[in-house]
């Protein structure tokens, strides 16, 4: 599984680092190294949308307030 998340200067405003930090948190603490591969890229042109995130090519925008439900829903079911 391919999880992208924008580190370009607008969604790093909105917190894309807290972002990051909680995902590689989360992907450790359910021992998904080998499953997940998280990288960052620069802006994907939908910067009025939050922080923007792609799994497997998939849009999603998110916060740092909403990075866990996220993993919860979207990461852990399918990894």
């Amino acid at each position: 599984m391919k999880v992208t998340v924008c580190i370009g200067s607008s969604c790093h405003l909105k917190g894309s680092r807290q972002i990051v930090e909680e995902l590689q948190y989360l992907i450790a603490k359910n021992n998904l190294q080998d499953k997940v591969d998280l990288g960052g890229t620069f802006c994907m042109g939908r910067c009025q949308e939050g922080v923007c995130v792609t799994v497997d090519g998939k849009f999603h925008s998110l916060s740092p307030e909403t990075t866990k439900q996220f993993f919860e829903t979207e990461i852990l079911p399918n990894a």
